[in-house]
């Protein structure tokens, strides 16, 4: 905890505070209590920046000259920001399916982006090749303690004063996010539960969770390009073991339908990843009935036709 907070000190002013609010027109169609963490009212539109400035405020201490990741669009958005603003020289490795819009922003940001003939996994297998050699940082979301102790900041702000939710649910990926926001959920409010959300169609870590042991996939396929790797981290597995009261599947049509939602009652643009949380509540209702949930909505880079399209909302 001492390291989480001190990351506070850290971390640009623009990616904390994030707005926190009871969002009663949800409620009314969803049928329980809905709070809402905003993350995506910053420069990159996501929670990343919190876990890249971070490293990139080590790496500039340190003297280093650069730095490389694999992401799916958002670490990578994160990371250009972060290290241009330290002098980094930034380098992301993307799929060729990534979306164009957040390829189009880590450019945008002065980031060099390289493009793999293959999904997010074989991304982080040239980035760490690219990392030895030219003998600069490897940074691996949610295996590095950094992007882990950043979105734990996330947790500090949940907990200041008395929550008045009993339920986070959180979207669940490389697993940065769920463990750290809910290693601090958990020192603070044990009671509360911490409920992390996977789209079926990319559901390695949370077939992990539950058989309590690595679990690979072949393939992903879900609209959630955030959340969709196949290769759980062991480490991150131990630590989700800890603190996740349950992990649970969605569906993509209830994906579509939660982003849907935000859009029209609570007037949110957010890409699927984000919208992992509602999709959960929509999938058993009665089990939230009478909860207060707190859902954070974790990143708004999408592809505006392409988001059209999925909600059917007319431009």
């Amino acid at each position: 905890m001492r390291r989480i907070r001190g990351a506070l000190g850290v971390i640009d002013r623009v990616f904390l505070d994030t707005p926190q609010y009871r969002c009663e027109a949800l409620e009314s169609v969803v049928g329980c209590g809905v709070s809402i963490k905003l993350e995506t009212a910053n420069p990159v539109r996501s929670f990343k920046g919190r876990g890249t400035e971070l490293v990139a405020s080590q790496l500039a201490e340190a003297g280093a000259r650069a730095v490389v990741c694999a992401s799916a669009g958002n670490l990578g958005q994160a990371l250009a920001w972060s290290g241009r603003r330290r002098g980094l020289d930034v380098t992301v490795v993307a799929s060729r399916f990534a979306t164009q819009a957040k390829l189009d922003r880590i450019r945008a940001l002065g980031a060099e982006v390289e493009l793999v003939d293959g999904d997010h996994e074989l991304a982080r297998e040239r980035a760490a090749a690219i990392a030895q050699y030219e003998g600069i940082r490897l940074l691996e979301d949610s295996l590095d303690l950094e992007t882990c102790e950043g979105a734990a900041t996330i947790g500090l702000e949940l907990m200041e004063g008395t929550p008045t939710f009993d339920t986070v649910l959180i979207a669940l990926g490389g697993g940065a996010m769920a463990t750290g926001v809910g290693h601090v959920v958990k020192e603070l409010a044990p009671d509360i539960d911490v409920i992390c959300v996977q789209p079926h169609g990319a559901p390695a870590l949370t077939h992990s969770w539950h058989q309590r042991r690595v679990v690979t996939t072949e393939s992903t396929n879900t609209i959630a390009d955030g959340v969709s790797g196949r290769f759980p981290i062991p480490e991150v597995l131990d630590d989700l073991l800890l603190i996740a009261d349950d992990a649970v599947l969605v569906q993509e049509q209830s994906i579509i339908t939660g982003m849907r939602l935000l859009y029209n009652y609570a007037g949110l643009i957010v890409e699927p990843s984000a919208a992992l949380g509602i999709a959960a509540i929509l999938e058993d209702p009665a089990r939230f009935v009478d909860r207060h949930v707190l859902t954070i909505i974790c990143g708004s880079n999408v592809d505006l036709p392409t988001y059209h399209r999925w909600i059917g909302a007319p431009w």
